[in-house]
């Protein structure tokens, strides 16, 4: 018989998270998607939190994204994975629809929303695109630059500078 081993882990990191719950997004929600986000769930219980916005965000993680949602978050995951540029068709929050050509850089999810976080050509600058408002991903052949995640991750408290 095997034995099991068990030793002290390190919680999960927001990276970890963040990477997990992008993986879990499009999967969709068939009985795989469901064990794995039980899973999810099963890690994000032992986390001690203070904070209902934290906490309404972790509940959003675990939730399946609607099947067209989760095609275009598949889109968005491979574009992030092989650094390659996307171009969005995007419906803002006055209802305006653009076409922008961002570079991935990460996805994350804010309260009861997930976003992609990237760098807009458009408006030579980070930006957040909520999912929801995402009418269509094309992929592009022209490559991203590599942005680091780190600063752009769910959960991180800022460092305030001290005021001069």
């Amino acid at each position: 018989m095997a034995e099991v081993v068990t030793s002290q882990t390190q919680p999960l990191t927001t990276a970890e998270i963040a990477a997990l719950a992008l993986s879990l997004a499009h999967l969709g929600s068939g009985p795989q998607a469901v064990t794995a986000r039980r899973g999810l769930q099963h890690a994000l219980d032992h986390l001690d939190l203070d904070d209902d916005v934290i906490a309404a965000t972790l509940d959003t993680l675990i939730e399946p994204l609607p099947a067209d949602v989760a095609a275009r978050a598949r889109l968005i995951a491979d574009a992030i994975t092989s650094r390659m540029m996307v171009r969005l068709h995007y419906r803002d929050a006055s209802g305006a629809v653009t076409s922008r050509e961002v570079e991935p850089v990460t996805c994350l999810v804010h309260r009861d929303y997930w976003y992609l976080v990237g760098v807009c050509r458009m408006r030579r600058a980070i930006r957040a695109f909520r999912f929801d408002r995402i009418i269509a991903v094309e992929p592009t052949l022209t490559p991203s630059r590599p942005h680091l995640a780190d600063r752009f991750l769910p959960f991180q408290r800022r460092k305030r500078g001290k005021a001069a």
